[in-house]
This record gives C-alpha cells, sequence and structure tokens, in this order.
C-alpha cells in the first residue's frame, strides 16, 4: 500500500476518495489548493499524487510541472475532459498517468498500483542493466534478451525501447519519444515510432501490442508485469 496525497477542490470527491483509498490500505493526505499540493508533496514526500487539473488557485499542469522540478513521485492527472491534446500536454508536463472523470475507484485504485509497481522497476541513475518482466537490457553493451533469448536490435531500435524501458508502466508521448531519440527538430514525424514499434513488436513476437502497449492519440508505454518465481 502507498502514502497518497489527493489534490482536488471538490470536498465531496475528496472526502470520497480519501475513504476508499484507506480501505484499500492507503495511507491518504488530501489538499484543496494547487499551492496546498506543492507544500505537502515537499513536506509529507507521498508515494503517489493524484492531482485534479481544474483547482482553483493554479492550473493542475503546472503544479505537475512544478513538482517535476525536484521530484520524480508518481503524478495521476484527474480531469472532467477526456480531450487528446489535454492529455498530452499532461504527459508531456511529466504525469505518469491520466484518469477522466468520472471514474471508479477500482479504477483508481489499478492505476496507483500501477504506478507505485513500476517505479520500484525504474533504474536508478548510473545503472546499466534494466529488467523488466521477461524483457532485460544491457545499456552497456546494447544487447537484448526476452524470454531468455537473444533479441538482435538496430541502434535507434534499441534507443526506443530502452528509453520506454526506463519510463516502464509511464505513458510516453510521440513527442517526448521523437526527442529523446531523434531529437527536439523531430517532434513531428509520429509515422518514425509507429514504424520502429511495429518493428520492435515483431521482434518481441507481440503482434497483439501486450508487451508495448498503444495509447491511441497519444504515444506507448512499455508493460512490465511482475515475473513469478
Amino acid at each position: 500500500m502507498a502514502r497518497v496525497l489527493v489534490v482536488d477542490d471538490d470536498r465531496s470527491l475528496l472526502r470520497a476518495l480519501r475513504l476508499g483509498l484507506q480501505s484499500e490500505g492507503h495511507e491518504v493526505t488530501t489538499a484543496e489548493t494547487g499551492e496546498q499540493g506543492l507544500a505537502q508533496t515537499a513536506l509529507l514526500a507521498p508515494e503517489v499524487v493524484v492531482l485534479d487539473i481544474g483547482l482553483p488557485d493554479i492550473d493542475g499542469l503546472t503544479v505537475c510541472r512544478r513538482i517535476r522540478e525536484w521530484s520524480d513521485v508518481p503524478i495521476i492527472i484527474l480531469s472532467a475532459t477526456g480531450e487528446e491534446n489535454r492529455k498530452v500536454a499532461a504527459l508531456d508536463g511529466g504525469a505518469n498517468d491520466y484518469v477522466t472523470k468520472p471514474f471508479s475507484m477500482a479504477e483508481l485504485e489499478a492505476r496507483i498500483r500501477v504506478v507505485v509497481r513500476n517505479r520500484s522497476v525504474e533504474p536508478a541513475e548510473g545503472e546499466t542493466e534494466i529488467r523488466c518482466g521477461d524483457l532485460d537490457l544491457d545499456l552497456i553493451h546494447h544487447d537484448v534478451t526476452y524470454r531468455g533469448a537473444d533479441v538482435a536490435l538496430t541502434s535507434k531500435e534499441f534507443e526506443v525501447l530502452s528509453f520506454l524501458a526506463r519510463h516502464a508502466g509511464r505513458t510516453c508521448t510521440h513527442r517526448m519519444i521523437l526527442s529523446a531519440v531523434w531529437g527536439v527538430g523531430y517532434t513531428k514525424e509520429a509515422q518514425y515510432i509507429h514504424a520502429y514499434v511495429h518493428r520492435l513488436r515483431q521482434k518481441l513476437d507481440d503482434d497483439e501490442g501486450l508487451v508495448l502497449r498503444t495509447v491511441p492519440g497519444v504515444g506507448y508505454y512499455l508493460e512490465c508485469p511482475k515475473v513469478e518465481g
């Protein structure tokens, strides 16, 4: 279970979320403004921040960007709109996930479990290897194994896969991937990513997209299930 900070100006929703998440075993703190959310994040070091976009003082996207200046705590955005451009802006601004209102408590709880689980598999700075489920990446020699078998990748294929692996479980927008792999001058060439993800899926025997997941119109993320054993 996790220490969760919920930032929302709707008091009835705050109460419902606090009670619902506490019933799942989480330790829950709440804040009603962006400034309070920033202060609570700094003081309490929560393991997850659930952050509404429509706050009375500071836009939630601004709060998200400010938190990202000094913390990598997983952030789940809540929004009344499911518009694609808002999702992309939130994810580009550093959010790990985006939930559209209305949502069920079971859905939010599942999203919290995912971001907490995947934070534990992110590589530390200077780490030379990433293990994500059945996938192993050697960042020094650019070697990849999947389910114990070697996977031959080109340099760019490895860069795309390693970027997704570094952010396993977190949706990476097209622009984020393009900037990281091709450079800031290639933020509109989404067709590059589609082509490389298609090749990676072929090499990982992932035709159904269960490992390299698609977020329609937004980007991709790498599924990182726990390995039994």
